[in-house]
C-alpha cells in the first residue's frame, strides 16, 4: 500500500466512528439560525441572523440547540457528558 492509498483511506469506519465516546462526549457547534432547520427539520423556523449553538451526541445525534456556549455546555454536564468544540 503507497502513502497515498493510506492518505485516501478513512483511518476510523462509519461503525467505529459512530461508537466513539461510548455515550460519554458530545460536541458543541456553532450554527447560525437560518440554518437550524435545515440541519434539524424538527426544529421551526427561527429569526434570520442568530448565532446559535448546538450540542450533539459523539454520534452526531442532536441534543439541543441554544443560544449560549455555556447553556449547552452546562446542558452536556448535567447529562454527565464531556464536552469538545468543533470548528
Amino acid at each position: 500500500m503507497t502513502n497515498e492509498q493510506t492518505m485516501n483511506e478513512p483511518m476510523m469506519s462509519t461503525q467505529a466512528f459512530a461508537v466513539l465516546g461510548g455515550g460519554k462526549i458530545a460536541y458543541v457547534k456553532p450554527v447560525r439560525s437560518e440554518d437550524v432547520h435545515t440541519l434539524y427539520p424538527e426544529a421551526p423556523e427561527l429569526q434570520p441572523g442568530l448565532r446559535l449553538f448546538a450540542l450533539h451526541a459523539a454520534d452526531g445525534t442532536p441534543i439541543l440547540v441554544t443560544d449560549s456556549r455555556e447553556a449547552a455546555v452546562a446542558n452536556a454536564m448535567t447529562h454527565e457528558l464531556e464536552t469538545v468544540s468543533v470548528h
